[in-house]
Order: structure tokens, then sequence, then C-alpha cells
């Protein structure tokens, strides 16, 4: 995964799985204003759920029971309550400011954005910031997950209490009323599937959702591919890895079946496929060599990219760098070479030469670019004649929506000018964090918020991306590096440029805990070598 150097940088709670918890000094605060207090008519979120309410905590039914406890931790944390009560941020003077994503650019947003300008409210199905360009590594062992996941609460509890987070997705906009619809899905009662819809209003809205993976149309790669895009997909490459292996050590097994389980594809030759490949030779070499030495010499490692050439926006000595350390470590490159089908142990390709083969498998991991998510068709089909792009949301150069009001949109689940990148992403979050306490600033003195617009359009320039560097591992201890230098660019390739890799990594995470988990992570593999256990 390519690592872009930048100058900035959920579960359910846990009383939900204890059951009902005692009642806390907070909620009985609640309980005894519940009758004093009026919600305003312009709450900015309300609950099309029927479960809520605290006086429901005594029912007998562990449905009841679990709904209950759920309602009571509503004044913390939940926004499914009864329709009429806010768990915003409580501030009429100020404006709502909802983020969709736990990503590169809205986690940046959410440090910089002044809270006390904003009731800022976070929404996204999953609970922490990913620290992408070591997802690769997690793959083989060679960090754990959760050294590199930040609980998205920890950074919300660091702002205060102008802010909420709400670990749902966000299933509908209506753009006139400006207005979300969420859905929290729960698996609370083991066998049970119980999902709550709410709404919430906004003011503002910054949509940063990311994107999935591409299959580009090809068959079989949803139902036979493993994805490195998100912790989920490194988790289920470990597991298959390990499997394969296993399963390959039997004595019963034939020598072509054997050959086939042992054959590990990487289609995509971009950052993300480049480093996942590097990672798996060290694992090969430094560790499988030791565990299980007959079989660690007949494990293939096979790269397939449909470009001349892998890493296509790196220099090119870099390139021809790259590609000759794999061929020294074995990885065998087929560029030029497009997948038609993935069937269940084999896949079918057109080389170069127009040619069509087979190739079988044992674990085929599919690393070849991203596409939109659900949410981003949803906001465009609300504005069709101007959102015309299927690969994201369009925006111009202040990141607004084309053709929306009031609504944002920065990272992967953009189309624009600049490449997905983390950098980029990142660095759109800065802006923008200051554009909205710009905003904020000159509405305080400017009541007409159409005048305040266009002054800022006149005075605040828009978004530049100036890239920082790149950086890429590429296995054995070595990467390569692009980096600017005044007016020119600095190319580097090996273990200096791995020291440079490893220290960018533990600088750029989101904190010191992560950077002393991933530290700790890497001294263990020094000295233990990596572990290949899963659950």
């Amino acid at each position: 995964m390519l690592t872009r150097l930048t100058t900035a940088s959920a579960l359910v709670p846990r009383s939900l799985a204890r059951g009902p918890a005692p009642v806390s000094q907070t909620q009985l605060w609640t309980i005894r204003n519940a009758a004093s207090h009026v919600p305003s008519a312009t709450s900015p979120i309300t609950s099309t759920s029927q479960r809520g309410g605290i006086q429901q905590r005594c029912a007998s039914s562990v449905a009841q029971t679990t709904a209950s406890s759920l309602a009571s931790s509503c004044t913390a944390a939940s926004p499914f309550q009864e329709t009429g009560k806010s768990n915003v941020p409580s501030s009429d003077k100020k404006k709502t400011l909802v983020l969709l994503g736990t990503g590169w650019g809205t986690t940046t947003i959410l440090k910089n954005v002044d809270t006390l300008r904003y009731n800022v409210v976070v929404v996204s199905p999953r609970n922490y910031f990913l620290f992408t360009p070591l997802l690769p590594s997690c793959t083989v062992g060679t960090t754990e997950s959760r050294s590199i996941m930040e609980p998205i609460r920890h950074i919300v509890g660091r702002r205060g209490k102008a802010m909420r987070f709400y670990e749902a997705e966000c299933q509908d906009i209506d753009v006139a009323k400006k207005e979300l619809k969420i859905e929290y899905n729960s698996n609370l009662v083991e066998g049970t599937d119980t999902n709550t819809t709410a709404s919430i209003k906004y003011d503002y809205l910054v949509v940063g959702v990311g994107g999935t993976y591409n299959t580009f149309g090809t068959p079989g790669v949803e139902k036979y591919a493993c994805f490195l895009k998100e912790m989920g997909d490194a988790s289920k490459i470990r597991r298959r890895l390990k499997d394969t292996i296993e399963k390959a050590s039997f004595d019963h097994i034939s020598a072509e079946e054997r050959s086939r389980l042992l054959n590990i594809v990487v289609v995509g030759g971009g950052p993300t496929g480049v480093e996942f490949a590097g990672e798996l030779h060290d694992l090969i070499s430094e560790d499988l060599s030791r565990w299980v030495p007959e079989l660690s010499k007949q494990i293939k490692i096979t790269l397939i990219e449909a470009l001349p050439n892998v890493l296509p926006s790196f220099d090119k000595k870099l390139v021809t760098y790259t590609e000759a350390i794999f061929k020294k470590n074995g990885i065998g490159l087929r560029t030029s070479t497009k997948v038609n089908e993935v069937n269940e142990k084999t896949l079918v390709v057109s080389n170069a030469d127009g040619t069509k083969s087979e190739i079988p498998y044992g674990t085929i991991v599919w690393a070849a670019g991203i596409s939109a998510r659900k949410f981003a068709h949803t906001l465009r089909s609300k504005v069709p004649d101007i959102q015309t792009s299927t690969r994201g949301l369009i925006i111009d150069d202040y990141l607004r929506v084309k053709g929306t009001k009031d609504i944002w949109a920065l990272g992967d689940c953009t189309v624009s000018k600049n490449a997905p990148l983390a950098q980029v992403a990142s660095q759109q979050g800065k802006w923008l964090s200051k554009m909205l306490n710009q905003i904020a600033k000159d509405e305080k003195s400017n009541s007409a918020v159409c005048d305040v617009f266009a002054q800022l359009d006149q005075k605040v320039k828009p978004f530049v991306y100036s890239s920082n560097g790149s950086l890429a591992y590429i296995g054995g201890e070595k990467a390569i590096a692009e980096l600017p230098f005044f007016n020119k660019q600095i190319t580097a390739g090996g273990p200096l440029a791995s020291l440079f890799w490893k220290s960018y990594c533990l600088w750029e995470l989101s904190s010191v805990r992560s950077s002393l988990s991933v530290a700790t992570d890497w001294a263990k593999r020094a000295l233990f070598g990596r572990t290949m256990s899963v659950d």
C-alpha cells in the first residue's frame, strides 16, 4: 500500500455485552430531569426505533433487557432513542457538523475543527481509524491488528462534550431537508439481527466514506478472491495462508495439488500489491523456512499487473530496482497480463502476446483498484444531472459536492484531479477544517450565509495538493523512496529507504500508544519471529 508522506497527521458499549448495568449518577440525573426537559423542535437527531425508553429496562425477556440496556446508555453515546429526544451535543447557538467516515480526511477534521463553534457528530460503521500503510504487514503477522487501529472514541473523548460518535452506517440523505438516515446493525442477542434506524439533521455535512475494492466486473472475483482494504481483509488473508500451508503439509496430498495450494497470486502491481508481495516474501524466508523448511521451498508468489510495469506512479529507476529485487527474491512478475476470470482453483488470464492461459492457485489476493461505496452512489442519485461519474462524487476546488448545498467530500469517495491517496485525504481534511472554522467565524459577524460563502470564495484559496514524497516497502528490509528536495526529486532504494519508511510510520501513527505498539511488534518479530496463529 502506497505510503505518502504528509505534513499533518465501535464496538458496542461494554455495558451492552454484560447486560443491564447499574444506574449511574448521570442516568439518575437524566431520569429526575426527564419531566422538566422539553426537546427542541429542531432537534438534530431522532429515532424511528420503537425499542427505546428507560422504562423498559425491567422487562423480562432477553431482547427487552438488551433494548433497555441500549436505551439507558443513550445519554452517553447512542442516538437511538424515542422520537424527539436529542443526543447531539446540545447548543442551539452552534451549528451541527456531521462527518461521515473515520478515514484519513475525516479524522484530520475531527482533530482540528473548532468545537467551540460546532456541534460535531461522527457517523461510521467502523469505530476506529486504520493506519493503512501498515495493513499489508498485518496479513503476515509483522504487526498486530490493534497496533494500527486508533479508537475514534479516544479522539472524540479528548475533544470534549461537543462531539458525539455513532457506530452506524448512513443509508440515505434528504438534501432539501438536510437530513440523514442512519442504521445501526447489531447482534446483541445471539441468533437475532436487530436493525435500528435514526435520522440526523445537519447544517454542514462532510462525506469521507472512502472507497471499496474494484473487481472491474471480472467473474468469480467476489466469490473466490481475498481483498486488502480493511482490517477484516487482512485477518481473512492471514487465516487463508495458515489454512493453505497446513493443508499442503499432509502426506496424502498429490504433488500437483500441493503445487497449486502453495502458489499465491497477487493481482495488482500498485503499491498495495507490491507491499503485500514483499511482506509475504519476508514471512517465507524468515519464518516458514524454519517452521516448514521443505514446504517453504515450494511456495511461489506470482504478481499479475495489467500495465507494462508495476508501480506506475514511481520513478522509472525505482520501478527497475523493485523488479530486480523481486526477481532476486523469487517473486514472479507477469506484467501486461489481464485477469479474465477467477475460478475455484484457477484463474484465466490474457497474456501480453494475446494468448490465454490458466494459472492454478491456492490463495488469490485482489489489490487492483478502488470503487465508490454505496452512499456515494446514493448521494449522486439526488443530483444525477450534475453527478455524472460512476467513480465517485464530483467536487470543485473547494471540495464542495457539485449540485448540492453545504456538503463537502474528500478522500477516496471523490472524483478530482488528485489521486486517491492517504496524503491527499489528510491534506484535504486539514484544509477543510480551517475552511469550516473560518465559515463559523464569518457567520458570527454576518447572518447572511450566502454572503459568507461569496466572501470566502474571494479570500480563501482553493485546495491545492502538495506532494511530500512517496514510500513503499518491497521486502527483505528494503524500500523505495521519492522525496522532494527544493525543486528536485530525490530517489532512493534499499535498507536506508526502509529505515526512513519505518521512521515515517512511527511518526505518522495517530497516537503514542500506537507508535509504541508497532515498535514493540517489530522488536518481537526481530527477536522471536512472527506468529501466524489465528482464532
